[in-house]
């Protein structure tokens, strides 16, 4: 730990003894000092980075000195998570099991909150009428209660009869986003104050629940809002953020805004429901089109063309005109129901396409401008959206999330490339205090971290057949047992099919069902293999002999053209660093520490973490990279890795015959 400070035994250990006591688990030594590093950030004010591998226990080490310093000095602390399923375990069950364990030393309970965005909770107004004209989001009305919208749009009518909290993941099973859609608002459509029903409204009630707590439970979205948009939060004493190499990503997604063609129009319909005339925005509409379909994809190097930007300002100005009209009608209006919430959607549509024009015009050098399709499918040519992103978030986490206030960001990837100093430059947090608490795991004797070096360097053209020969002898060795993360769906469906003709196993693919229902099936079938992208990559925790093989196919490098990246390296390496390790490498990096934590979920499992990228081998990143995994065991020998992958797959076959037997 780098710039330890003296700080007293008593406290934050002996509470955690306490709790994990209370539990009936065991003195971890990476929890304990997590703990008491968390202890001191939050008493002398300090941001601290906390490196805590699988198995740590790192929610514990950071909520029993979090309710600790809370209840005893009257403090409100925000405790954010990226994921919904780590949301609902810190607020459910975490929490609640910390609070219960150090009532008796405290004397009295921490207060808990759960604090999401509005769009998440059931509008009252709403669904009692009160927006009436609604759209869904492909910009049609609710069809009849004979389809499977409207049958949805029924089961919520009845739901709101009966939850207590109108929270969506309450909702089980859940409706889809159109259904959502019909009963809900964003926070730019809330009537907030002016709403008739805002005494029964549920976002309303968990703001006030959690403007009394002493922690307040959220997730990297809400931050997203704190920090690019408007302070939703309050007023707060600290800051902890877990799954905190998470945490860039969101800030920049919540930052990201786009122009379409759609939400322009849609933002007319609205207007002109109450009354507005919109025909400058009708004008700025038919510009817009016809500049898009002169364009092409890609990044916008100097900002919009004079064409693309003359549409631009039409827009710009033609929303503006459309807002101050809304506004006015609104006002004469006195918040009457018949005019108050058409109102308060046009409103909300109108700014959301001028904000979004100001910052298309706004500066290239602060901000990432380019044309996309509408899937998101860079090998096309026919651009739908305009989208802009700030050039960099850092200043803006440091300012706007952290500032003076205590801080502590935790992950199982923090160190990469050995250090603390790659994240750390990106979520703006300087001179920190650092910490890897280790994991309880021996890396060393659990995993292989298997390269193989003979592959020829990937292309571009996908994946390989001698990949794919490389996959099927790796599988067969494990005896199926194969969770492969590949770098795209392209790579991963190819894969699937490969080896659902080659072998003799089950092959699940990720888009073939919800990515919960295939991990339990992949869970239970111990012969089975996952395939996927991106989700798979991270929070995917199956432990034991299901999952003995992690397979990685390439090296996760953002693309060449994504333009986020792309403008990020550039301007590092402008400023005189090295923007491919800076972007690209510590990208990669996150990525594939991610990945091959995947393997050794508990201090039994045994496995092989197969990387099928020769770069690893012979790269001068490659040292950057390895430094970030887990310290398996490495090697190129490929006889040595089949071998263990055959002894592995014996011995669980063993264990599973005797358990049948029993």
């Amino acid at each position: 730990m780098t710039k330890a400070k003296k700080t007293a035994d008593a406290g934050a250990a002996e509470l955690l003894a306490s709790v994990v006591a209370a539990l009936g688990g065991e003195r971890r030594e990476g929890q304990v000092s997590m703990a008491k590093a968390v202890e001191s950030a939050l008493s002398l004010g300090e941001h601290l980075l906390v490196q805590a591998g699988t198995g740590t226990g790192k929610s514990l080490a950071y909520l029993v000195p979090a309710v600790a310093r809370a209840v005893q000095a009257n403090e409100r602390i925000v405790v954010s998570t990226a994921t919904l399923a780590l949301q609902r375990q810190v607020f459910s069950k975490d929490l609640p099991a910390v609070i219960d364990a150090l009532q008796p030393a405290l004397g009295e309970r921490a207060r808990t909150a759960l604090f999401k965005g509005r769009s998440n909770y059931l509008c009252v107004h709403k669904i009692s009428g009160g927006y009436e004209g609604s759209e869904d989001e492909d910009g049609a009305l609710p069809i009849g209660p004979t389809s499977d919208l409207g049958r949805e749009v029924v089961r919520l009518s009845a739901w709101a009869e009966e939850t207590d909290t109108g929270d969506r993941d309450d909702l089980v099973p859940g409706v889809s986003g159109r259904a959502w859609a019909q009963v809900s608002v964003a926070g730019r459509e809330c009537l907030e104050s002016q709403c008739p029903m805002a005494s029964e409204c549920f976002s309303q009630k968990a703001r006030e629940e959690a403007a009394r707590a002493h922690i307040v439970v959220t997730n990297h979205a809400v931050l997203g809002v704190q920090a690019t948009s408007h302070d939703i939060l309050g007023e707060h004493d600290a800051l902890i953020v877990d799954e905190a190499h998470e945490l860039v990503s969101r800030i920049t997604s919540s930052a990201t805004h786009e122009l379409t063609v759609r939400a322009v129009e849609r933002a007319g319909r609205r207007a002109r429901r109450i009354g507005v005339t919109t025909v400058n925005l009708e004008m700025g509409v038919r510009a817009l089109e016809a500049a898009l379909a002169e364009a092409t994809v890609g990044r916008l190097r100097l900002g919009p063309s004079e064409e693309l930007a003359a549409a631009i300002e039409l827009v710009r100005s033609g929303a503006r005109d459309a807002l101050s009209a809304v506004t006015k009608i609104a006002k004469e209006s006195g918040g009457a129901r018949e005019t108050g919430a058409g109102a308060k959607m046009a409103q909300a549509a109108l700014a959301e396409v001028a904000d979004v024009c100001e910052e298309l015009q706004a500066d290239p050098g602060h901000y990432v401008v380019w044309l996309a399709p509408t899937d998101g499918d860079y090998d096309t040519t026919t651009p739908e959206r305009i989208l802009a992103a700030p050039l960099d978030v850092a200043e803006v986490i440091g300012d706007r999330l952290v500032g003076d206030k205590p801080s502590v960001f935790t992950s199982a990837t923090l160190a990469l490339g050995g250090g603390f100093e790659p994240v750390a430059r990106h979520l703006g947090v300087h001179d920190p205090v650092t910490l890897d608490a280790g994991s309880p795991f021996d890396y060393a004797s659990q995993g292989i971290l298997y390269v193989a070096a003979q592959l020829p360097k990937p292309g571009i053209g996908g994946i390989c057949s001698e990949v794919l020969d490389e996959l099927e002898a790796l599988i067969r060795a494990a005896g199926g047992r194969t969770l492969g993360l590949f770098s795209s769906h392209r790579a991963g469906l190819a894969a699937a099919e490969a080896m659902r003709e080659r072998l003799d196993v089950p092959v699940l693919y990720q888009k073939d069902d919800q990515v919960s229902t295939l991990v339990r099936q992949f869970r239970e079938d111990p012969r089975a293999c996952l395939f996927g992208s991106t989700t798979l990559w991270q929070g995917v925790d199956v432990p034991g002999d299901t999952s003995s093989l992690v397979v990685i196919d390439r090296i996760p490098f953002p693309r060449p053209d994504e333009p986020i990246s792309q403008a990020r390296t550039e301007a590092v390496g402008r400023a005189g660093g090295n923007g491919f390790l800076a972007v690209s490498a510590t990208h990669a990096a996150l990525l594939l520490a991610q990945g091959a934590g995947r393997l050794i979920r508990s201090a039994s499992d045994r496995g092989v973490v197969a990387v099928l990228d020769s770069r690893l081998a012979t790269a001068r990143y490659r040292g950057f990279l390895t430094r970030s995994l887990p310290p398996m065991w490495a090697t190129t020998d490929r006889d040595a890795v089949l071998g263990a992958l055959r002894r592995l797959d014996a011995d669980a076959s063993r264990t599973l015959e005797s358990e049948v037997a029993q």
